[in-house]
């Protein structure tokens, strides 16, 4: 999951490298963290005169990870919704109301201690499901909207099927995965050895059902949206997760969502219970 850089910890220099993406204001936020960055090697690339990106290897572990847009998301408290696509029958109006109402009591006990980010993951808009109500919430609470995307490696289509309502910046999985992979060595390993063996657990019981295992890009998105909820909230030093619905079926991408739990990286003093 992390490119391990050259064990060359005494590198002061600035290299180019082929990679997109950021504000080129953000350049500025790079040079006035040189100073105590100086001992990590840092690669840029600047394709365009609107784009930018810097990639800083980890003193430590040797790891590359996205400095510029990390540094963009820990500006924020991030909020995730999680839920139903667009087979989900309901009023999208009366379903964000709800998740609405839920987040406003919530956050009166524990208001957030910075400005409130809706990270999404890369759904295509649709009139009904988590698409349409992470639009209605993200009015409802007039806050602005961030994007994680499977890289083209992956899924080539999820980026630019993804939704971009209100969006000021986009991450790559990879970034978020290398991030946490040179904070703690061998944390992709640990989270996706749990995705396999709750997607193994799932298809089990579908084999007794004598239904068919799900398909194989489950695993990429579970890890998806477990890698960005852990992600968030060890840059950002904090998450708040809402659900769209009571009953969340075990065979959706959402059930995974008790993996970051069982590895005691997401907590459910996190997680707000849907309630209508």
């Amino acid at each position: 999951m992390a490119v391990r850089a050259r064990q060359n910890r005494d590198v002061r220099f600035v290299t180019p490298i082929i990679q997109a993406t950021a504000s080129i204001a953000s350049a500025a936020i790079l040079r006035r963290h040189l100073k105590t960055l100086r001992c990590n090697l840092i690669r840029t690339y600047v394709p365009n005169a609107e784009h930018y990106r810097a990639f800083v290897c980890d003193a430590r572990s040797g790891v590359w990870y996205d400095f510029i847009m990390i540094d963009s998301l820990q500006s924020f408290h991030p909020l995730i919704i999680e839920g139903m696509g667009g087979y989900d029958k309901r009023d999208p109006a009366v379903v964000s109301s709800y998740v609405l109402d839920g987040l406003r009591k919530y956050w009166l006990n524990a208001p957030p201690k910075k400005p409130i980010l809706l990270v999404t993951q890369g759904d295509p808009y649709e009139e009904r499901g988590i698409s349409a109500i992470t639009r209605l919430v993200a009015d409802g609470l007039d806050i602005p909207r961030a994007l994680v995307f499977l890289d083209p490696d992956i899924a080539d289509y999820h980026r630019p099927r993804a939704d971009r309502y209100k969006l000021i910046f986009e991450i790559p999985y990879s970034s978020l995965a290398q991030w946490l992979e040179a904070q703690t060595p061998d944390m992709g390993i640990k989270i996706s050895h749990q995705v396999s063996a709750a997607l193994a657990e799932k298809n089990a019981l579908r084999l007794q059902a004598r239904k068919n295992a799900l398909p194989q890009y489950y695993f990429d998105f579970a890890m998806l949206q477990e890698v960005t909820k852990i992600a968030c909230k060890q840059i950002c030093g904090g998450v708040t997760i809402a659900h769209t619905s009571q009953e969340i079926s075990p065979f959706s991408v959402t059930s995974f969502f008790e993996v970051g739990i069982k590895l005691g990286l997401i907590d459910e003093a996190d997680m707000i219970p849907f309630s209508d």
